[in-house]
C-alpha cells in the first residue's frame, strides 16, 4: 500500500507540472497575440482554457480520493493540500492568460494599446513568459533558487505595471476611454499572472526547505 500511495503522490507532482507547462503555453501564445494582434492565436489560447481547467479539475478529484482514502500525515500531507492550493493557482494563471487573449480578439484588427504602452506591454508579457517556464522548472525539479528568480521577475512586473497607471492618468496621455479601459485591465491581467506564481513559488519552497519566504517589504 505504501508503494501506491507514493506512486499516487508522484502523479499528483507530475500532473501539477503538466498543467504548468500548459499554463506556460498558454501565457507564451497570448502575450504573442496581444502584441502582434494575431486574432487566430488568440482563438486557440481562449479555446485551450478548457483543457487547462479540465486538467485542474481532475487532479483537485485525484488530491481528494488521496486524502480520503490514504490519510496522509506530515509532509506527505502537505504535498496533496499544496497541490490543490497549487492547481487553483494554476487555473486562475489560465484564466489570465484568457482574458489577455480576449482583448487581443476583441480589438481586431487594431492592436488593444496605443503606440506609446507597446513597449512596455511587450516587456510584462516577456517576463510573465519567463516567469512561466520557470515556474514549470520550479515544480520539476523544487529548486529554491528558481523561486527567487521569480519573485524578482515579479517585482519588474509591478513596477512595470504601475508606469501603466502613471501612464494613462497622466496628463500627456491622449488615448481614448477604450485605450484606458484596455491598457488598465491588461496590466493587471500580467500583474495578477506573475502574482499567482509567486503564490505556487512560496508553497513549493515550503515544502522543500518547511519554511516559508518572507514577505516583501
Amino acid at each position: 500500500m505504501r508503494e501506491v500511495f507514493q506512486q499516487e503522490l508522484r502523479e499528483v507532482q507530475d500532473r501539477l507540472v503538466e498543467i504548468a507547462g500548459l499554463v506556460a503555453e498558454s501565457i507564451d501564445k497570448a502575450t504573442r497575440a496581444f502584441n502582434e494582434s494575431d486574432v487566430a492565436l488568440a482563438e486557440e489560447v481562449i479555446a485551450d482554457d478548457h483543457g487547462i481547467d479540465q486538467a485542474a479539475l481532475a487532479l483537485d478529484e485525484l488530491a481528494i480520493t488521496i486524502l480520503a482514502r490514504q490519510q496522509p500525515v506530515a509532509r506527505d500531507l502537505r504535498i496533496v493540500v499544496s497541490a490543490l492550493r497549487i492547481s487553483a493557482s494554476l487555473e486562475r494563471m489560465g484564466d489570465m492568460s484568457t482574458h489577455i487573449a480576449q482583448l487581443a480578439r476583441y480589438r481586431f484588427p487594431d492592436k488593444v494599446v496605443p503606440k506609446t504602452l507597446r513597449p512596455t506591454f511587450a516587456e510584462m508579457g516577456r517576463l510573465d513568459v519567463e516567469i512561466a517556464k520557470k515556474l514549470t522548472e520550479l515544480l520539476t525539479t523544487e529548486d529554491v533558487e528558481l523561486a527567487e528568480q521569480i519573485r524578482n521577475e515579479d517585482d519588474e512586473i509591478d513596477a512595470l505595471h504601475l508606469q501603466v497607471f502613471d501612464k494613462v492618468l497622466g496628463e500627456t496621455w491622449k488615448g481614448e476611454a477604450v485605450d484606458t479601459v484596455d491598457a488598465t485591465l491588461a496590466s493587471r491581467y500580467h500583474e495578477r499572472f506573475a502574482d499567482h506564481a509567486v503564490s505556487i513559488a512560496k508553497k513549493v519552497q515550503y515544502l522543500a526547505t518547511g519554511d516559508w519566504a518572507p514577505e516583501a517589504p
